[in-house]
């Protein structure tokens, strides 16, 4: 069967049509209509024709399951089908990477092509994934519907497992779509050819990419094709590609000149071990130029978010879709990040959840300059003056310490620092006796934390006391201590270089409350909240300066009579030492 042959009836059709993918009768001119074309795309080969891609085909599909594509729809299918071979109409791409706004149609774009590809191509299996379980079977739900209300259709499946958690299609040919989780665990044991993620900007490390795509290797008929909008600083997968294709394409938007490398504090050496499993070596093995076809509806940078081209650039069915523009109107009222995010498929610099309010802490990030070797560094100005207050903190998973310090720049206005990062915590003590010469006082949660028992055996350690004095910090001074920082961060009265871990940690880390105040949650965030509660621990202590313990006092002399004695019957207890 293909799908050119079976096509219905204009009316059956029509009667047909999924919600949402109509058109509308209005007149031309009364609607703005979303952008056909995306702003920022890999370009073709040569012309597409049906001989060039396979994306014709598609959407003849899509007609004989009753849809009408939007006209972006069918533009995306044509270019990222494109073949390389008039023969054996391999694909072009092996990895397609998509960003549109949210609500555009994107799981009805994944159901027609993954329905296409097991009975028009006969590609043996299809898997659904998503950050979220019910989301991938939301998209696979649609695509048993269309199949299942289908009479001509409905007698090509075998069979449908509607078990939560074990979802699957598997039609007369054998050919088979499945729905898994998008984790570490996700396709392992079995092999693929069709693999759709959905919302690869919640994949916040490499281990859920690795074991899900890695289920295509050895399969000649294969094709990856991530869907998402706008990230944020933990989407790390998504980031990774989309400046991949970036520089590929030139730049365009300058996302490229962006330093990933750590800025070396301006106090003390940066030293942090990284999980270097957590990134497969097989990413440095793509060629953007070769394998990667990118895609991207957004906002163009610099857009105001009333402006309605903008709208446009990132949604491109609004207008196809009546009440999309007006509801981007209402969702003006969202704060900025949130809207922009959401509805204009920009990355903000950081990320619009977290402790901070969307911005915030943006806003008190320093800009590097280019040293004499033209590395990054902190400018003069934003450089720490004189002593410094510590905070540590261990990572959740206990694997990374982590050392934050806070002092004042010459212009007196306080600044973060993450100044160490490394494996386990044997090394802290030794690197703190180091630094005696700058650091004034160090603190860290003295209780209920991973790092608690560090802080007492420093604090027990009379001769580290000596030189630098540990400083409790729990219990309600560690709720005064966020919202200290809160404020802080808020009113620009605290500001940090740009150094990616405490970035990271920062713009995503959970809070929980304990009676009336909130804490940084360790264990709730998506990534390591350490830095940040290192961060939040050396501004609290900064605050207070605490002193120096006075030197200990003489111990005390014996008084005996003598010559002197004779000269007063009484002692002279101003004389006696205690």
């Amino acid at each position: 069967m293909t799908a050119s042959t079976r096509r219905k009836s204009p009316s059956k059709r029509d009667s047909r049509s999924r919600k949402g993918t109509s058109r509308t009768n209005q007149k031309p001119g009364t609607i703005r209509y979303g952008c056909e074309i995306p702003r920022i795309f890999t370009p073709p080969l040569r012309e597409l024709t049906p001989e060039t891609s396979l994306g014709f085909s598609v959407i003849e599909f899509a007609n004989v399951l009753g849809i009408d594509l939007y006209p972006w729809q069918r533009w995306l299918l044509i270019h990222m089908l494109e073949v390389l071979d008039d023969e054996d109409r391999s694909l072009r791409f092996g990895t397609v990477v998509v960003l549109v706004a949210r609500q555009n149609g994107k799981s009805a774009l994944s159901q027609v092509l993954a329905l296409w590809m097991m009975m028009a191509l006969d590609w043996p299996v299809v898997l659904g994934t998503a950050q979220d379980i019910d989301t991938a079977e939301k998209v696979w739900s649609g695509a048993v519907d269309l199949l299942e209300s289908d009479e001509e259709l409905a007698p090509l499946i075998r069979k449908i497992n509607k078990t939560n958690g074990k979802k699957s299609l598997v039609l007369e040919t054998g050919n088979e779509y499945r729905v898994k989780s998008a984790n570490r665990r996700a396709g392992r044991g079995f092999s693929g050819n069709l693999i759709l993620l959905d919302e690869l900007r919640e994949h916040q490390n490499w281990f859920a990419w690795a074991a899900i795509t890695h289920t295509t290797m050895a399969q000649l008929l294969k094709l990856i094709v991530c869907l998402s909008n706008a990230g944020d600083a933990t989407s790390v997968v998504l980031a990774y590609f989309r400046k991949a294709a970036h520089r590929a394409l030139g730049d365009p938007d300058g996302i490229c000149e962006e330093e990933d490398d750590l800025l070396a504090p301006t106090g003390a050496d940066l030293s942090v071990d990284f999980d270097e499993d957590e990134v497969d070596e097989f990413i440095d093995e793509i060629d953007p130029a070769e394998h990667l076809g990118f895609f991207e509806w957004s906002a163009a940078p610099g857009k105001d978010r009333r402006d309605r081209d903008g709208w446009a650039q990132a949604n491109p069915s609004m207008g196809h879709i009546p009440p999309l523009e007006r509801n981007i109107a209402q969702a003006l009222s969202e704060p900025e990040w949130v809207f922009r995010t959401e509805v204009l498929c920009q990355w903000p610099d950081g990320s619009v959840e977290g402790p901070f309010l969307p911005g915030s802490w943006e806003k008190g990030r320093n800009t590097p300059v280019k040293g004499p070797d033209g590395k990054l560094m902190a400018a003069k100005k934003d450089r720490l003056v004189g002593p410094v207050w510590a905070c540590i903190d261990t990572s959740f998973s206990r694997s990374t310490t982590y050392i934050v310090g806070v002092g004042h720049r010459a212009d007196g206005v306080l600044q973060g620092e993450l100044w160490a990062a490394r494996a386990g915590n044997e090394w802290v003590q030794d690197w703190l006796l180091e630094r005696t010469d700058r650091i004034q006082a160090v603190t860290g949660q003295s209780r209920g934390a991973p790092v608690s028992k560090l802080m007492k055996d420093l604090a027990a350690d009379r001769v580290f006391t000596s030189k630098i004095p540990v400083i409790e910090w729990a219990g309600g001074d560690l709720g005064d201590a966020l919202g200290e920082a809160f404020d802080a961060v808020k009113n620009v009265k605290v500001r940090h270089n740009p150094q990616k871990p405490l970035d990271v940690a920062a713009s995503a880390s959970a809070t929980q409350t304990l009676g009336a105040v909130k804490v940084i949650d360790r264990k709730a965030s998506p990534v390591d909240a350490a830095p940040l509660v290192a961060f939040v621990g050396a501004l609290w202590l900064a605050r207070r300066r605490p002193a120096p313990p006075p030197p200990p006092q003489r111990p005390p002399e014996l008084v005996t009579a003598g010559p002197s004695a004779s000269r007063s019957s009484e002692t002279n207890l101003n004389d006696v030492g205690f």
